[in-house]
């Protein structure tokens, strides 16, 4: 199937990763691309939830605070 819709396109060719919490209260938090990097939206998992989340044209950048396991196409890391 061909689609020529660009942000369908974009969001397919788009960088993932995949967090899971190891205890309860782990935060997620997008942070904003441009001159004033702003915080745009927080997630709160509990130990053993696992988030997918995607950097887009409005995400630049994905903080974690605590304890998780973060999957990426570069490897493995472990957030103590």
């Amino acid at each position: 199937m061909v689609c020529d819709n660009f942000a369908f396109n974009s969001a397919i060719n788009a960088e993932y990763i995949v967090v899971k919490a190891l205890e309860n209260g782990v935060t997620i938090m997008g942070l904003t691309r441009g001159k004033d990097t702003k915080f745009h939206h927080t997630e709160k998992l509990d130990k053993g939830e696992v988030m997918v989340a995607q950097f887009t044209e409005h995400t630049s950048a994905i903080k974690i605070r605590g304890k998780a396991e973060i999957y990426t196409k570069h490897g493995v890391i472990k957030n103590e």
